[in-house]
């Protein structure tokens, strides 16, 4: 297979970047009035603004000319009719048949996969309603009143990401926790103030073999246990969503609280499926559907629009184009509505986890940068945090916009003071304030040629900092399953047009197995001389200062 490099438009593209970081935004809007319309597209859920990206039509013609080159169209197509794009597991990448609204099949070795979503779909309606009606009762007889989920990665941060985000949307007749880290900190504090007679556990694990889950869930046992005297109890109070029945079963959770899982459904894109089963329960299942509906909609998008006006491919290449050819080495996600604020961390893990590799399909090095490293808080709380590293660092960090036309919880003249820093902030960005503009300020203020002398290079903005604005019209169920899914097709693509493996996780698993066989030697205290002296000496420490407590 061609490397990506030897491409004619990879090529063109190189030469093209050193012309370009000559130019300035600034000038370029001043010399097109037009750039706004030519860079933006409007879609019902939002509208997107690239224009703001250090490129002219030159630049996003030889970006759509090498998403042909990588046969973008033609791998979309292989990831939705099944096809086993994940060549490491030899898996295929279905995600969006868990949210697809249409009745054409999708077909994996002679079955219609959709008939297994159905069914699992109408498994979490009935059981979402029996809890949230009080039917479900737990071994006393009491309603439940508190659900915990318990999970780690794509088990946890995709449902807690969204119902975080629809919080506005919750009837409150459940409470929804997450614990996902094995520090027993979390979960105490979690299980402290709950009453065990009306708390059901989810335990969210593909393999339900995950060590820091499964610690969790033997934890949360033993404390249902010793409240109820009574084993049986685990079968009112946990269910499972896993693949691994057996292991399930074996833990003690009834066959029929299992739900099912696929190996065709990548963790970190698997909030569309029973993974989703706290969002359903906290925001009612009709909510639910409302998420998968903005999902598709962006999937239908993805599939029928030409690259030139392809939300997630332009987004796709515009990461390609400042990462790979101009040289940046992080990108900044920055939501100005308080829901969103667990949006960076969620798209922190669904992109470096994907892309975050150095070989190519056939596990040939790669010599060059794939994608940036991804970063964020509110917005406005970074601006009295880290935007001045964004303004005026010598390193150029992209970053992507993202609010709201109308606030979910409007607050007389809150909203509009939000937005008018969520508009300069991309402004300021982009135009900079050069020295002379400084000086002509200061002077204007009355200063004196000797402050102005001593204070304007300190104040000076160079400006050409790259910026995507995602303008959302509200926050709903709808609106961040269509941000959710712009984003999966862009990791999608970026895969594509970087010849990389986006569906598994090597480099999750190495430390995992290290973590499990370091385990072992800390509660036998026989510590392998096989660890180099650094692991070593840590583990002695570690050891001799708890027998020293002891």
């Amino acid at each position: 297979m061609q490397p990506r490099t030897s491409l004619p438009s990879w090529k063109k593209l190189v030469t093209h970047a050193q012309d370009m970081k000559e130019q300035h935004m600034s000038e370029l809007f001043t010399q097109n009035s037009q750039r706004f319309e030519q860079f933006s597209i409007k879609l019902a859920p939002f509208l997107l603004d690239y224009s703001k990206n250090l490129i002219s039509n030159d630049t996003m013609s030889m970006l759509f000319d090498l998403a042909k080159e990588c046969d973008v169209e033609q791998w979309r197509e292989k990831m939705f009719s099944g096809q086993r794009i994940n060549s490491t597991e030899d898996r295929a990448v279905l995600h969006t048949a868990l949210r697809s609204r249409s009745s054409k099949p999708v077909m994996l070795d002679g079955k219609n996969v959709k008939e297994d979503v159905q069914r699992s779909l109408n498994h979490m309606k009935d059981f979402s309603e029996k809890v949230r009606q009080g039917h479900w009762k737990g071994y006393s007889g009491k309603r439940i009143t508190d659900v915990v989920n318990i999970g780690v990665g794509g088990s946890n941060l995709g449902p807690q990401m969204v119902t975080e985000a629809l919080k506005q949307y919750s009837d409150n007749s459940v409470n929804v926790h997450y614990v996902s880290n094995v520090d027993g900190t979390q979960i105490a504090n979690v299980l402290r103030p709950l009453n065990p007679e009306k708390v059901l556990f989810i335990i969210s694990s593909k393999t339900f073999t995950t060590t820091e889950t499964m610690t969790n869930a033997k934890t949360a046992m033993k404390w249902l246990v010793s409240s109820s005297f009574d084993q049986s109890a685990i079968a009112k109070h946990f269910i499972a969503v896993s693949s691994n029945k057996k292991n399930a079963t074996e833990f003690g959770i009834a066959p029929e609280n299992i739900f099912e899982l696929w190996d065709w459904v990548g963790g970190r894109f698997s909030l569309w499926s029973a993974i989703g089963l706290p969002i359903a329960i906290d925001l009612g299942f009709e909510r639910f559907i409302e998420l998968l509906e903005g999902a598709d909609e962006i999937d239908q998008h993805f599939c029928e629009t030409p690259l030139e006006q392809n939300a997630p491919v332009i987004l796709a290449l515009l990461s390609l184009w400042n990462c790979t050819f101009l040289g940046a080495q992080s990108q900044a996600i920055l939501p100005y509505d308080q829901p969103l604020h667990m949006l960076s961390a969620y798209l922190q893990q669904a992109e470096m986890e994907s892309n975050g590799k150095s070989v190519n399909w056939q596990g040939e090095s790669i010599d060059y940068s794939t994608v940036p490293s991804i970063w964020g808080e509110l917005g406005i709380n970074g601006q009295h945090a880290f935007y001045q590293y964004l303004h005026q660092s010598n390193n150029i960090v992209p970053a992507d916009f993202i609010g709201s036309v109308e606030s979910v919880t409007p607050v007389q003249g809150h909203h509009q003071t939000l937005m008018a820093n969520f508009f300069a902030q991309t402004q300021a960005l982009m135009q900079g304030v050069d020295e002379q503009q400084v000086r002509a300020g200061l002077k204007a203020k009355g200063r004196t040629p000797e402050y102005i002398d001593k204070v304007a290079p300190h104040k000076v903005h160079k400006g050409n900092r790259p910026t995507n604005t995602i303008l959302m019209k509200r926050i709903s169920p709808r609106s961040i399953g269509s941000l959710i899914a712009l984003y999966e097709h862009k990791i999608f693509t970026q895969g594509i047009l970087l010849q990389i493996c986006s569906f598994d996780q090597w480099g999750v698993e190495l430390g995992k197995g290290l973590a499990n066989n370091i385990e072992v030697e800390l509660s036998e205290n026989k510590i392998s001389d096989n660890h180099d002296s650094s692991t070593k000496g840590l583990m002695t420490f570690f050891q001799e200062s708890i027998l020293k407590q002891s």
